[in-house]
């Protein structure tokens, strides 16, 4: 149920989230640049979001037996969704990256009949259709090659897309977890996985010395942006219809399409453009699935509880 008067503030907090999504990539470069690999760069800025997030909300017994073996698989994913991001920007053409990313929806669809046991309907199979169609289009090498990720940063990208929608399945089973709680074990989650290539890189110590004010000043920015934005898409989604929603978050792909532009010198070509436009007509049409799957668990509340279930207007 959406109320009416929350729905602005809803509005905005997912253009928040989807900003800064849209340019996080920026802080992972110049701290790239100063230095510290992705994997580092990664562990610091979680590492500080993490302490902010249980400084203003902490979680009860955020560790909790409850739960805690699909916490910890919701974790892991979300852990590589992250890392794999990072260190696909960095990398990699962001734009590109990002839209392979974008391929979440169809891995959603996958992943929701697998775990979940839903039939992907004529809706799905439409999304299955256009995102592949959208990844073969961008990815068609015109000199004949296969339609495949080009470099190591474009599978990072499609990973983190795939592991993205893990994720997100995975979370439907714990949406009686309060927020704060799964938030901390993704964030931990982050930690986790980063630190097993930082632990095998040995030379952190040497590099956090060579950092300068500037660069730590951007670490904590860059977790406080992180907070900022967990929370944003949390409140967002919460008191927004899943298709109004996709629409909000999509901004993030205009946001990263004029930074990288205009802060990397990145542009995107006829294909990436025709690709991409099938990629986001894929994530639209998923959001009309959950905005109708979410319709439809309403109603059956409804017909459970006649007294007290009301629909907003």
């Amino acid at each position: 149920m959406f109320t009416s008067s929350r729905r602005p503030l809803a509005s905005l907090a997912l253009l928040v989230a989807a900003c800064v999504w849209g340019v996080a990539w920026y802080p992972y470069r110049l701290l790239a640049e100063a230095g510290l690999t992705g994997s580092q760069s990664s562990l610091l800025t979680y590492a500080v979001a993490l302490a902010i997030m249980l400084a203003i909300s902490p979680p009860r017994r955020p560790w909790s037996s409850a739960n805690r073996p699909l916490l910890l698989a919701v974790a892991l994913a979300a852990g590589w969704t992250n890392l794999a991001y990072v260190l696909a920007v960095i990398q990699g053409e962001i734009m590109r990256v990002m839209l392979l990313f974008y391929l979440a929806p169809l891995w959603t669809v996958l992943f929701a009949r697998l775990i979940l046991a839903e039939k992907a309907g004529a809706w799905g199979w439409l999304v299955i259709v256009m995102a592949m169609l959208g990844a073969v289009v961008m990815l068609y090498d015109l000199d004949g090659g296969l339609p495949f990720p080009a470099n190591v940063a474009e599978w990072l990208g499609l990973s983190a897309g795939f592991t993205f929608a893990l994720s997100n399945v995975l979370a439907r089973k714990l949406k009686q977890v309060p927020t704060e709680r799964r938030s901390v074990w993704i964030f931990a989650g982050v930690l986790l996985i980063a630190l097993l290539p930082v632990a095998g890189e040995g030379d952190l110590a040497a590099r956090l010395a060579a950092l300068t004010g500037f660069d730590w000043t951007l670490v904590v920015l860059t977790g406080g942006l992180l907070v900022l934005a967990t929370f944003s898409v949390q409140y967002g989604l919460a008191h927004t219809p899943a298709n109004r929603a996709i629409v909000i978050l999509l901004t993030e792909l205009v946001a990263a399409a004029f930074f990288s532009w205009y802060w990397a010198g990145e542009a995107m070509g006829v294909q990436e453009w025709l690709g991409g436009a099938l990629i986001v007509a894929a994530s639209l049409i998923s959001g009309r699935m959950d905005n109708e799957t979410d319709g439809a668990t309403d109603s059956r509340l409804c017909e459970q509880d006649k007294v007290h279930c009301r629909m907003d207007e």
